[in-house]
């Protein structure tokens, strides 16, 4: 699966900026259909990320800037438009919105979250950049959560990177994830990711994964998404087979 994504300053809003870093801008094109996301940057190779660790770590929160495992993720919920039309549909740490921006422009019924005021306000603008209006927005905590609604998809990219903070987020997958629902992580290979997931696949969870490659087709960073459907009385759904594909760099 392939596209011709851009990542330049956007023509119409080069006076925009999140605080002192100026916008860019990305376009996900894919099944006729075109979404533009504004970041102050995109963090697609081992050393984008080291150098955006490095230099901006305490100045910006991660959720600013377009990281691989939400365009891997935004693909794969393109490639499952028929199982998100009308289904309600709960986003944890949304940073820029990209994925569930992707998932209500086909028909799911969405709830975006994040704890950062700033990564909120970008996924805000970038909802009505697509020209979504049914989103609903929260900012929550995972520490301190208090959501009792129930999601026929749990979706998350890159958010289980903090061991102290996994427990928090298993317990909302746990309470939060409606009779035959799904949770759908996508995650760059992180030990600490695969971790918690080896162990709730030992607790009875199913777990199954989609491999993509996102950047430079030299050098493409693996990103998976994990499907993980909870364990019930009775047999469980079975999750469907793995995909696989390759995104273009940006330019």
């Amino acid at each position: 699966m392939k596209e011709i994504p851009r990542n330049h300053p956007s023509p119409d809003d080069e006076e925009q900026q999140t605080g002192e870093f100026p916008l860019n801008e990305y376009r996900l094109r894919l099944d006729g259909r075109e979404w533009s996301i504004l970041h102050v940057g995109s963090v697609l190779s081992r050393d984008d990320e080291n150098r955006f660790l490095g230099e901006l770590k305490g100045r910006l929160p991660y959720g600013v800037a377009l990281w691989p495992s939400a365009i891997a993720l935004a693909h794969d919920l393109v490639s499952r438009a028929g199982e998100l039309r009308g289904r309600r549909v709960l986003e944890l740490g949304t940073g820029t919105g990209l994925p569930g921006i992707v998932a209500a422009s086909l028909g799911a019924r969405v709830v975006q979250t994040d704890r950062d005021e700033l990564a909120m306000s970008s996924c805000k603008r970038n909802c009505e950049r697509n020209g979504v209006g049914t989103i609903e927005h929260r900012l929550a905590d995972w520490t301190s959560w208090d959501d009792a609604g129930q999601y026929d998809w749990i979706i998350g990219s890159d958010i289980l990177y903090g061991v102290e903070l996994q427990p928090h987020l298993r317990r909302i997958f746990e309470s939060n994830l409606a009779a035959g629902g799904r949770v759908l992580l996508s995650d760059p290979f992180r030990a600490v990711s695969l971790g918690l997931l080896e162990a709730m696949e030992e607790d009875g969870w199913s777990v199954s994964l989609s491999k993509w490659s996102v950047g430079d087709e030299a050098a493409p960073r693996p990103v998976a998404v994990f499907e993980l459907a909870a364990p019930r009385n009775g047999p469980v759904a079975q999750p469907r087979l793995p995909q696989s594909g390759h995104v273009a760099p940006l330019s």
